[in-house]
């Protein structure tokens, strides 16, 4: 899908796949190659000329990819078939190259680099479509529409408290994100077995000149069969996709004909029907559907290849090289959908009365029950809106006619406590309360940025 000329901007974004384009990822590898080679320079295990000589000249050495191909599928990496090729054009310093580092070093490092520029691109994607949300939220905290479980109308909330929870959910997820970049973009250097042996004892001040160099993070100990820092932000990435997943969901149920309370951006033909002119799909939350459910696949294969085997894996580590791209990739496209989406939301608050005022007051049965208790005590006021309900639902008619029928009720309260009470709008709770705290978060988060 994400090579496909048809839907790779479906289901991804041209920036992320630049970031995982193999142009990148050769890139990554001789970054992390040059790296290596100033941070021995500068501690003295390798010539100084010789790493500036790397440095300067092995970013912009054409690459035989035909042969780099070939040497990857004979020896099951691409990093000897690299070293081999820089090695020849650099003369003499070509000698020096990779010196006491391992493959996984190399290229544990490069996906690190690659990981970094995604994270980067999916704050930024995230932030944009969090800043959507806060403008639904705002613009609909008090606009009132049906709150639903079991897929029935339950009680009444706003259309902003429900933008205002998938605003919550991704301000966690960039908590997350924060948080879990430590814990990942580490780099790596061990050497054969993890203990940078080959270093001479300097193992320990190459590795810091090393990191520093990459701006990563410098690991305490070698990660090479420690993957839970990939596995947390996988894991993370996953979750993002999750939280639009049911933003996505959301939107497709309030679409259906039925309910037609919001709906996706109006575009020509946008998904149209190829059979039925009056089709109007909502495609961008299906795909954020579709993502989540792919994503969690990757999440799934990614915690499937923390069981490395003893100090160096035979074959999890390869299944990271399908699910960490893929991840990325869905993260990206889910968040450009999102946006898109969500910044065209068409909001009917027309429809959402009309929703809520199709049950004739039976939706804030509650209220009525809550406000006869303090008169009738809890159980019997229960009893007693239970049997009006049953009365409006036989004869069709409105839940306060059907109250007032029944002596009990009409006596305990006024016809105007009454009607008030059967008012939907009338019984949102603190849902305003709660928006505003959100709100109040976000500017938070935003101010700290």
């Amino acid at each position: 899908m994400f090579d496909s000329v048809l839907y790779r901007d479906v289901f991804s974004t041209p920036a992320m796949r630049a970031v995982f384009s193999d142009e990148a990822q050769l890139k990554a590898y001789v970054e992390a190659e040059v790296a290596l080679a100033v941070a021995q320079g500068e501690t003295g295990v390798i010539p100084a000329e010789a790493a500036a000589s790397i440095a300067r000249r092995a970013p912009s050495i054409p690459l035989d990819s035909a042969q780099l191909k070939h040497d990857t599928e004979n020896v099951g990496y691409p990093i000897v078939g690299l070293v081999r090729q820089l090695s020849e054009q650099l003369g003499d310093a070509g000698r020096y190259l990779h010196w006491g580092a391992t493959t996984q070093d190399i290229m544990d490092t490069a996906a690190v680099l690659q990981l970094r520029a995604a994270v980067a691109l999916i704050e930024e994607q995230l932030a944009a479509v969090m800043a959507e949300l806060e403008r639904l939220a705002r613009r609909h905290r008090d606009t009132p529409m049906a709150g639903r479980t079991h897929l029935q109308q339950a009680l009444p909330i706003t259309f902003g408290h429900k933008a205002a929870i998938w605003l919550s959910s991704l301000q966690r997820c960039a908590e997350r994100l924060a948080q879990a970049k430590p814990r990942a973009l580490q780099a790596q250097l061990g050497g054969a077995a993890g203990t940078l042996a080959s270093l001479a004892g300097r193992g320990l001040d190459v590795r810091a000149a090393y990191a520093r160099a990459l701006g990563l993070a410098e690991p305490d100990i070698t990660w090479h069969v420690a993957r839970d820092g990939l596995v947390e932000m996988v894991q993370t990435l996953a979750t993002i996709c999750g939280a639009l997943g049911k933003i996505g969901y959301d939107v497709m149920l309030l679409m259906a004909t039925e309910i037609g309370e919001v709906f996706e951006p109006f575009s020509s033909h946008r998904g149209a029907s190829s059979t039925m002119p009056q089709k109007r799909n909502p495609i961008s939350s299906e795909i954020l559907l579709a993502n989540a459910k792919a994503s969690r696949d990757a999440a799934s294969l990614m915690l499937d290849c923390m069981v490395h085997d003893l100090e160096r894996a035979t074959g999890p580590w390869h299944g990271e090289w399908f699910a960490l791209p893929q991840v990325c990739l869905l993260t990206s496209g889910s968040l450009a959908q999102a946006q898109f989406m969500l910044s065209g939301l068409i909001v009917d608050p027309a429809s959402m009365k009309r929703n809520l005022d199709s049950t004739r007051g039976l939706i804030v049965a509650e209220a009525v029950m809550m406000g006869l208790a303090p008169a009738l005590g809890r159980q019997r006021a229960h009893d007693e809106v239970y049997a009006a309900c049953r009365d409006a639902v036989e004869s069709g008619g409105a839940l306060l006619d059907a109250l007032l029928k029944r002596p009990t009720i009409a006596s305990a309260l006024p016809r105007d406590r009454l009607a008030a009470l059967c008012d939907p709008a009338n019984y949102l709770g603190t849902a305003g309360a709660m928006v505003d705290r959100v709100l109040a978060r976000q500017a938070r988060q935003q101010n700290r940025g």
